[in-house]
């Protein structure tokens, strides 16, 4: 498994390892400077082929003896290089070493602007940890790789700044492999009950605070959301709250754990229904990021909130027609059952806010709509504050993780108002991730630096065999933001 391969960073000298990978400019020739004297005599008979020009995707190996190999990569031009073409390079040495079995991986960076810098030391560590990520625990014949350690060779000059981005790298990657395990696990495994245990193991790794609300504690806090939604089930609803560490400011993080949704009495179409699975992402979004900042000791304090139900249809279930009261106070008319994140959200939005954070974030695969604005590869940031946009934003940038603001107009939250109760669960056909996003902005109170993030389309590929799973969605983006201490 990934999470067992570990990342390193070491001097300029070579490591010993099994196999090392290399990547060299189409310019260079084989006149890579940062290359270990060793190295020179096979880059030179890689780089000497006939038909070796260097191009970003061509490659070539050669022994180096005693049983080891070199890997050789084409950067291709200078001028088009960036870090996105380098972490590729890093992806494929790995999937490479995998595939040869080898043990032992030392990736020579080269000496260009792209890989200076700490960020960018740890966005390399992240991907090493992350390019051979499997979700097979399940398979009667699992294939386990070899691979149990990757060394990263700096810049010249990178050395002390680049060993801490590597292994903050590692730190965030470990997030993100747990966030991703966790929204992976299948429904039959994954109820509300074994995402309780899995946040009690991590208070316990990290000895934070717990607190698991059952369906009578849920009914004495006037819960009505989630204890609908959660109804019709035979797994019965919990609402987690982990809280750790000290500093200046207290971050609320909420995640919609929706463990398998049917869309309820609205019951879904059947194609494609396996992938509701994963409608718990923003829940295992959150523990991803608990484990990240537990594990580099961030200086805040940190408040998780995890709502965790499934939506089946049964005769306990809730119904088009039902008013429902949430924690606040405020009735809810059902529209439609299928809108049933924001339903389990607004009671935990109501906990948390009413605990008074300095800021609040809450991550939910809440609306195909968001997925029709921004396709598959980005997420959707709501919130009423222009910094702290700002700051999610460029957090977002640096993570490598795409977001984009969409608006909180006034006639969104006007399309939410009911006429027998205050609000209605699910508005017309247009703006729907907005007027989706004016629902729950009802329920953080007088808080102004609250966000909601809707990330439907990038937390998990529903399409390709290879390339279907969870992503782990949101963890980079945030752990960047709380390291940027603008909350």
């Amino acid at each position: 498994m990934p999470s067992q391969i570990e990342i390193r960073s070491a001097g300029r000298r070579l490591p010993a390892a099994e196999r090392v990978a290399i990547a060299v400019l189409g310019t260079d020739r084989g006149s890579a400077p940062e290359a270990p004297r060793a190295l020179r005599g096979s880059l030179d008979r890689v780089v000497r082929r006939r038909g070796w020009k260097g191009d970003e995707g061509q490659s070539g190996e050669a022994e180096l003896g005693g049983g080891r190999t070199l890997a050789v990569y084409g950067l291709g031009e200078a001028k088009k290089l960036d870090g996105r073409r380098l972490r590729k390079i890093v992806d494929r040495a790995v999937a490479d070493a995998v595939s040869a079995n080898a043990r032992s991986l030392a990736i020579i960076l080269p000496d260009h602007a792209c890989a200076r810098g700490e960020r960018n030391a740890e966005r390399l560590g992240r991907e090493v940890l992350l390019a051979g990520y499997r979700f097979d625990r399940l398979r009667s014949e699992r294939k386990s790789a070899k691979l149990r350690e990757v060394t990263l060779v700096p810049p010249a000059g990178e050395g002390k700044s680049f060993a801490a981005g590597v292994a903050a790298g590692a730190a965030i990657g470990s997030g993100v492999v747990l966030a991703r395990d966790l929204a992976n696990t299948p429904p039959n495994e994954a109820t509300p009950a074994w995402m309780v245990a899995r946040a009690r193991e991590l208070a316990r790794r990290h000895r934070a605070q717990i607190r698991v609300l059952g369906p009578a504690e849920l009914r004495r806090k006037g819960m009505g959301g989630i204890l609908a939604v959660g109804g019709g089930s035979a797994n019965p609803p919990r609402m987690v709250r982990l809280e750790w560490g000290r500093g200046p400011l207290t971050i609320a993080l909420v995640g919609k754990g929706v463990t398998f949704d049917t869309g309820g009495i609205s019951i879904k179409p059947a194609a494609q229904m396996e992938e509701m699975k994963w409608d718990k992402c923003g829940a295992c979004a959150v523990l991803g990021i608990f484990e990240a900042v537990a594990r580099l000791r961030l200086p805040v304090r940190l408040r998780c909130y995890l709502p965790l139900a499934e939506n089946m249809p049964d005769g306990a279930a809730y119904r088009p027609g039902d008013i429902v009261r949430l924690a606040n106070g405020k009735t809810v008319e059902i529209y439609n059952t299928d809108a049933e994140g924001r339903m389990i959200l607004a009671d935990a939005l109501a906990w948390a806010s009413s605990e008074k954070p300095d800021a609040l974030i809450e991550y939910s695969t809440l609306t195909g709509a968001c997925v029709v604005a921004l396709g598959p590869t980005g997420a959707g940031v709501f919130t009423p504050h222009d910094g702290l946009a700002a700051g999610l934003l460029a957090a977002a940038e640096e993570a490598g993780e795409r977001l984009w603001r969409l608006p909180l107009w006034e006639e969104f939250l006007d399309e939410m108002r009911g006429t027998h109760a205050d609000l209605i669960n699910s508005g017309g056909r247009w703006g729907g991730a907005s007027t989706a996003a004016a629902f729950l902005s009802q329920f953080v109170g007088g808080l102004e630096r609250w966000a909601h993030l809707d990330i439907a389309g990038p937390a998990y590929r529903g399409e390709g065999k290879d390339r279907r799973g969870a992503t782990g969605y949101g963890v980079a983006l945030t752990v960047n933001w709380l390291r940027r201490g603008e909350a």
